[in-house]
């Protein structure tokens, strides 16, 4: 696959998992309430939509700074994962994180 059929793809799988994080955290999560909306878990789930898409906008102009970012990027979709595992009933977050930290980390490589 050429360099920028790789950016291409894993920007793809940023800008989805961003959207289903941003979607898990204000479609399920604030309707569940409790253990759902604790601080520190709903501000990773939107952390990890923010990194996403901003790694995704880097990989897509072709930033320098873009393999950086993924790195962090699969440091934070790894957390939210976890914390999503965690807190239960958040399958497709979990797997949307656990693809884009698969995707980010071979990105940074």
């Amino acid at each position: 696959m050429s360099h920028n059929a790789m950016h291409s793809d894993c920007a793809d799988i940023c800008s989805s998992c961003a959207e289903t994080c941003y979607s898990t955290a204000l479609n399920h999560c604030l309707p569940m309430g409790g253990k759902h909306v604790e601080p520190e878990h709903f501000k990773l789930m939107l952390n990890c939509a923010k990194v996403c898409e901003t790694s995704a906008c880097l990989q897509l102009s072709g930033s320098p700074f873009s393999a950086q970012l993924c790195k962090v990027c699969a440091e934070i979709c790894v957390a939210c994962a976890n914390s999503c595992e965690a807190v239960g009933d958040m399958e497709d977050c979990v797997a949307a994180c656990r693809k884009c930290a698969e995707s980010c980390r071979e990105m940074a490589a």
